[in-house]
C-alpha cells in the first residue's frame, strides 16, 4: 500500500492553462472545444502537440459527446498519440485526480508532458439526456424508481447537515452571494449582476432546502492544463506552480450507500494531500472548492478541516470566504456564477494556476504562495484534492 510521504512533492509543475470564454456555444461540438483549449494551453506553455506524450480526459456524459473509449476518440480528434493516457471518471473530481495521476506517471518515466482537457455542451447539447446514475439495475434500483436525482440527493445532505450542525438557509445563500461578488470582477463569468441573500432565498425552491440560486449555473465550455516535470518546466514559456500534494478518495455511488450525509470523502483525500505536501489547513489562505451547490462548499469546508462542522455557519456569516476573510474561495465566481459545464474541477484547477500566477479572472490576492483545489464528483461520491505552490 502506498503512503502519502512517497508522493513526489514538487517534482512536477502546471506550465500551461486555458479556460474557454464560451458560456453559450450552440452548434459547437465538445470535441472542437477540446481542440481549442488544448491548443491554447499548449501555446500558454510555449509547447506544441508534438511535445505531448501523455493525455487525460473524461467524457462519458451525453453533453460531452462521449461514450466508451472516449479518451481514444478525443485524442484522435485533436491529433495526440500519447504513450500514457488516463480516462478515470469520478465525475467532477476527475480532472483534479488526473493531475495526481499524471505526476505519478511522469515521475515513473512513463511520459514527460501531459495535457489534461475537458469540454462539454452542458447548456446547448441538442439531444435528450437523463440524469447520471440512473440505471434501473444495480445500486440504482433502490433510488431510480422513486425519482431521486442529483439536486434531491444534495438536498438530503443539506437537510441533514443543517439539522445536526445548525446551518441555516441564510448561510448557504451567503455562499452564493459571495461567489457572485467574485464573478462581478470576472468579465467572462456567466452571471455578474450583484445578488443578495434575499435574492437567493426568494428564488424558486428546487428541492428543499436548495433554491435555484443555491445551484450552479449551466454552461457550455472547456479547459485544459499542461503538466510536466520540474526540469522540463524550466524550458517552457512561463513555468508554473508546483504540485505539492495530492489525495483522492471515494465512498459510494448512490446516496443510499452514503454512510454519513454530513461529510464527504474529502476528509480522506484532503488528509492525504496535506500529508503529501507537509502542510496543514492553517497554511492555506486561498482555495478553489467545487461548488455544484452551496451545500457542497459547506460540506467541503468542514471535511477538509478548515472549520469544525458546527462552526461552518458562523464562518460563512462572518465573511471568512470574502476577499478579506480567512479563506477566499472560488475567486473567479465558481460554478455558482461563472462556469459549470458539467465537471467544475477543470475550471477550479485553472483558477488556482491563475491565482498563483497573479492573474485571477476575478479577485486576485496580493501574493498567494499556496492554493488548494478540491473536486467533488457524483452524488458526493468521490473527491480529489491538490495543493499547488508558487515557484
Amino acid at each position: 500500500m502506498g503512503t502519502t510521504d512517497q508522493f513526489p512533492r514538487g517534482a512536477c509543475c502546471i506550465v500551461g492553462a486555458y479556460e474557454s470564454p464560451r458560456r453559450k456555444a450552440p452548434n459547437v461540438h465538445p470535441y472542437q472545444i477540446h481542440a481549442e483549449v488544448i491548443s491554447a494551453a499548449l501555446d500558454d506553455a510555449g509547447l506544441t502537440v508534438a511535445d505531448v506524450d501523455g493525455f487525460a480526459t473524461a467524457a462519458s456524459f451525453p453533453p460531452e459527446a462521449g461514450w466508451q473509449m472516449n479518451t481514444l476518440e478525443i485524442a484522435e480528434y485533436v491529433g495526440l498519440q500519447p504513450s500514457w493516457f488516463d480516462g478515470t471518471d469520478i465525475g467532477g473530481a476527475a480532472n483534479v485526480a488526473h493531475v495526481g495521476h499524471a505526476v505519478a506517471a511522469i515521475k515513473a518515466g512513463l511520459c514527460e508532458t501531459v495535457v489534461i482537457s475537458y469540454a462539454a455542451s452542458g447548456r446547448s447539447w441538442p439531444l435528450p439526456s437523463t440524469d447520471y446514475n440512473n440505471g434501473s439495475n444495480g445500486p440504482g434500483e433502490f433510488e431510480v424508481p422513486y425519482g431521486a436525482g442529483t439536486i434531491a440527493s444534495y438536498a438530503m445532505a443539506a437537510t441533514r447537515f443543517m439539522h445536526e450542525h445548525g446551518l441555516k438557509p441564510e448561510h448557504l445563500a451567503q455562499i452564493a452571494v459571495q461567489m457572485r461578488a467574485y464573478a462581478g470582477l470576472n468579465s467572462q463569468a456567466m452571471y455578474r449582476d450583484p445578488m443578495t441573500v434575499e435574492d437567493v432565498l426568494s428564488s424558486t425552491m428546487i428541492c428543499t432546502p436548495l433554491h435555484k440560486l443555491d445551484c450552479c449555473v449551466v454552461t457550455d465550455s472547456g479547459g485544459a492544463i499542461v503538466v510536466t516535470s520540474k526540469e522540463r518546466a524550466r524550458n517552457t514559456k512561463r513555468g508554473g506552480p508546483s504540485v505539492l500534494g495530492f489525495g483522492e478518495a471515494m465512498s459510494h455511488s448512490q446516496m443510499n450507500q452514503m454512510a454519513d450525509f454530513t461529510t464527504t470523502s474529502a476528509r480522506y483525500s484532503g488528509k492525504r494531500a496535506f500529508a503529501a505536501a507537509g502542510l496543514t489547513p492553517s497554511d492555506i489562505r486561498v482555495a478553489q472548492l467545487y461548488d455544484s451547490f452551496t451545500i457542497t462548499v459547506a460540506l467541503t469546508l468542514s471535511a477538509l478541516g478548515f472549520v469544525k462542522p458546527g462552526e461552518v455557519g458562523d464562518f460563512i456569516a462572518s465573511g471568512q470566504l470574502g476577499p478579506d476573510g480567512r479563506l477566499p474561495i472560488n475567486t473567479d465566481g465558481g460554478g455558482l456564477s461563472s462556469n459549470h459545464s458539467g465537471r467544475r474541477g477543470m475550471y477550479a484547477l485553472i483558477e488556482a494556476v491563475r491565482q498563483l500566477r497573479g492573474e485571477s479572472a476575478g479577485f486576485q490576492l496580493a501574493s498567494p504562495e499556496l492554493c488548494l483545489v478540491n473536486g467533488t464528483g457524483g452524488w458526493l461520491s468521490a473527491t480529489a484534492t491538490l495543493i499547488l505552490g508558487k515557484n
